[in-house]
């Protein structure tokens, strides 16, 4: 324990923990109300999804429908959705390593 100076710097070491942990909490709490949009196919289909990783609205131009190319539409779908998660996966990964310094917290997010 010496490197921590004794009982004082690890309370102060778990007071730190549990700080960060109610910010982290607060944090997702918030990203799960945020909106993140994705697109494909030039903005042919959008999908909106939150932080929760559900899907809040997609939206198809209807010359895609009108095009009659199922699968080509099943692949754009697939793509904004894709996305739309990723932009939020990434957000939440961005807003987290403020928190966390970068540190890498096994069991936190």
């Amino acid at each position: 324990m010496k490197g921590f100076g004794g009982m004082n710097g690890m309370a102060g070491l778990m007071k730190q923990a549990n700080q960060m942990q109610m910010k982290m909490k607060k944090l997702q709490e918030e990203l799960a109300t945020r909106e993140f949009t994705g697109t494909a196919g030039g903005g042919a289909v959008t999908a909106k999804v939150n932080g929760e990783n559900k899907i809040l609205a997609l939206t198809i131009n209807p010359d895609v429908i009108k095009s009659g190319d199922a699968e080509m539409l099943q692949d754009l779908v697939t793509a904004a959705v894709n996305d739309a998660l990723k932009t939020a996966k990434d957000e939440s990964s961005k807003e987290m390593s403020k928190i966390t310094g970068g540190m890498n917290i096994p069991g936190m997010f």
